[in-house]
């Protein structure tokens, strides 16, 4: 997207040095990235990693300690209330009236707004048609969420923000979500998400903040991301006892050696070779390598190099 001058168009999000603590608990320590207008950005992490402290931030549901936050060109620590007919919100657990029924609760959200989509529009879009007339408080859990995405459409917005809105979904109710989200890009909103799914985050985000600790641990494309840190393929094995670190580090080709959920994982330049040293070292030991595997470095592989733990810990 290019402003009327023919240059790039300013960021629809901009965040510098963004604190916010509690206490003694520093939720936010430092946090700076922007999101370009039509793309989806997403804050990935486990919880508690700050992120939707972030994201309530920018919102202007929360003031932050210090740093300068603009959304949509909007100072929103000075004027959040300039901001909010102009975002979509969809929290990660959204209070919704119990006794309302699914078109009446997006009928009244709606006249909130001086200008918004049509319910029946929201209601075809979140596949919500046969739940028309069913009561909040019967939604299932997958239901819900899809309810409270349709919420933060309401108004039309130019930006939405999606906090975790996948958590408790089966994964067929997931992939359906991922493709709204999707379908929303194409119309050229722009979309901030949280998540900690790293396939959520691979599939919808044209860039990703991983964020642990308060902090932005690196940011860039999924391609970015894996590139910088691995030119090397990765073997999976089961753990075997006695062949320790130090012997597996030695292998040719292996440049580092992680554990994950009692998996072995080798980072090497020479499948081949390594592959036949372990082969070798689990003979010696009168073992066989279980479930050994090939792969390319992936997300997870980034997360894991960055924190020294998977995600799901």
């Amino acid at each position: 997207m290019t402003s009327a001058a023919g240059g790039v168009a300013d960021p629809v999000i901009r965040v510098d040095d963004l604190k916010k603590a509690y206490g003694e608990t520093r939720a936010v320590d430092g946090v700076s990235f922007e999101v370009r207008a039509g793309t989806i950005f997403g804050l990935l992490g486990p919880n508690g990693a700050g992120k939707t402290t972030t994201v309530e931030v920018l919102e202007g549901l929360r003031t932050p300690d210090s740093g300068a936050v603009r959304v949509l060109g909007v100072d929103v620590v000075s004027h959040p209330d300039e901001l909010k007919p102009r975002i979509g919100v969809s929290l990660q657990t959204a209070a919704l009236y119990p006794r309302l029924t699914v078109v009446e609760v997006l009928d009244l959200f709606r006249g909130f707004y001086g200008h918004g989509r049509p319910t029946g529009a929201l209601v075809e879009l979140m596949d919500l048609g046969e739940k028309r007339t069913t009561r909040t408080q019967d939604l299932s859990g997958g239901q819900r969420q899809r309810l409270s995405v349709a919420l933060a459409l309401v108004n039309d917005p130019e930006l939405v923000f999606l906090d975790e809105p996948t958590t408790g979904m089966d994964p067929a109710a997931r992939r359906a979500l991922w493709d709204i989200v999707l379908a929303l890009k194409s119309e050229g909103r722009s979309i901030l998400l949280t998540t900690h799914y790293m396939e959520e985050a691979e599939i919808l985000c044209d860039r990703i903040a991983i964020m642990d600790h308060g902090r932005i641990l690196e940011e860039g494309t999924v391609e970015e991301l894996v590139s910088r840190r691995f030119k090397d393929r990765a073997i999976r094995f089961d753990a075997i006892d006695r062949l320790t670190d130090p012997r597996l580090a030695a292998m040719p080709g292996v440049s580092s050696v992680k554990h994950e959920d009692g998996d072995v994982l080798l980072y090497t330049r020479d499948v081949p070779a390594t592959i036949g040293a372990v082969l070798e070292a689990a003979d010696e030991l009168g073992a066989e390598p279980a479930n050994l595997a090939v792969r390319r470095a992936t997300l997870e592989d980034v997360f894991l190099d960055l924190t020294g733990r998977a995600l799901r810990d």
